[in-house]
């Protein structure tokens, strides 16, 4: 039986999806195979030796201590799809705050609720919080992932004018987006041609302040800017300028701080992209299956530091190894293996930049002092037989 350790409350959708197959998962588990985590922080978490995997249910891998789990020999999961529809109306919400001043209206009307004079001061004061229809603008969505296309597709339907921008757009996202969203080359063209930006990008060093004082100045007077990926993507002293000359109309983001909370002109949300029960179930069960799947069959699907590799059981036992990208990795593993007159049944070997995962499935048992041999050589990091 495997054992499942959860770091957060993990919804109960996905902990009857491991229970239905027989795994013990808890957060009293003690040395866990895998670890069902979402947003706890793991940076500083000591690994038992035991540990082969971490899935995140959820998209963003920050809280995770990714070089050092590929380093250990562990698969780290997340859930790229599952939050989409949360994230998308969302962020049609943010469009609309970022248009009109609903939510200063609202908190206008309440301050005002106890005057008898309150209907007529309405119709009176709501000049001021008036903006503009979304219809015939122009929205620029950087990042075509699984969330920016349903964004891309929403906003065409609701009558606006789409630039996308993605310079490591995948197949998959391309299928699912409208032919009729214009393909931008560069950011340069979104930041001339878009009246809304929306960024869906992850948060890595060279996405780091991407938004800046030189971004803002090639962008439209007035644009309003929603953020729902990261706050760090943003300068925000940068920002503080823009929103000061009235360069930027509006900033809606779901990852307010100490710096932006405040501000005039700023829509602060409490991280509230994937906070509906319908995702939180999605992101649970793609994770516990995902997780599952690498523990009884070594396949990888949607992992963050290894290649996603998947192959059909073929043989009695099945060898999983991750280790460096050098040449001769896959020769040294089989001259192993023949040299037990072990015949192999099938393999695949695929590479992730300086990583490779490679499963080999053998038609007799591999005895464990096989994966004791291969574990000892110095560009492995981790060795399984199932």
């Amino acid at each position: 039986m495997f054992r499942i350790k959860t770091l957060n409350k993990i919804a109960l959708a996905g902990l009857v999806t491991l229970d239905d197959l027989g795994v013990d998962v808890g957060d009293e588990i003690a040395k866990p195979q895998g670890i069902l985590v979402r947003s706890a922080n793991m940076q500083d978490y000591k690994f038992n030796p035991e540990l082969v995997a971490i899935a995140r249910a959820g998209v963003g891998v920050n809280n995770i201590p990714i070089d050092r789990c590929t380093q250990a020999g562990i698969c780290v999961f997340n859930t790229p799809g599952a939050n989409a529809e949360a994230v998308k109306e969302l962020c049609i919400c943010a469009i609309l705050m970022a248009s009109r001043d609903v939510l200063g209206g609202i908190e206008w009307v309440r301050s005002i609720a106890g005057n008898e004079d309150v209907a007529k001061m309405v119709e009176k004061g709501k000049s001021a919080f008036t903006g503009p229809e979304i219809s015939g603008k122009t929205l620029g969505v950087v990042g075509l992932g699984a969330v920016g296309a349903k964004i891309a597709n929403t906003a065409l339907e609701l009558g606006m004018q789409v630039y996308g921008y993605d310079p490591y757009l995948s197949v998959d996202a391309a299928w699912q987006l409208s032919g009729q969203v214009k393909h931008a080359l560069d950011l340069d063209t979104i930041f001339k041609n878009c009246d809304y930006i929306t960024l869906h990008v992850p948060y890595l060093p060279d996405t780091h302040h991407m938004i800046d004082a030189a971004a803002f100045a090639k962008m439209r007077d007035g644009v309003r800017l929603i953020n729902l990926a990261r706050g760090e993507l943003v300068d925000d002293e940068a920002l503080i300028q823009a929103l000061d000359t009235a360069k930027v109309a509006r900033y809606v983001t779901d990852f307010p701080n100490v710096t932006v909370a405040g501000l005039p002109h700023v829509v602060p949300m409490p991280h509230l992209g994937a906070s509906t029960p319908e995702s939180e179930e999605k992101c649970a069960v793609m994770a516990a299956r995902q997780l599952y799947d690498y523990l009884e069959n070594g396949n990888i699907k949607n992992s963050v530091n290894l290649p996603a590799v998947s192959l059909d059981r073929m043989g009695v036992s099945r060898l999983c190894v991750i280790h460096q990208n050098v040449p001769r990795m896959i020769t040294r593993f089989l001259d192993l293996i023949g040299a037990e007159n072990i015949n192999v049944e099938h393999m695949i070997n695929k590479p992730r930049g300086e990583v490779a995962y490679t499963i080999i499935d053998t038609g007799s048992p591999l005895p464990e002092e096989i994966g004791r041999q291969i574990l000892a050589l110095d560009e492995v990091m981790g060795v399984r037989i199932l």
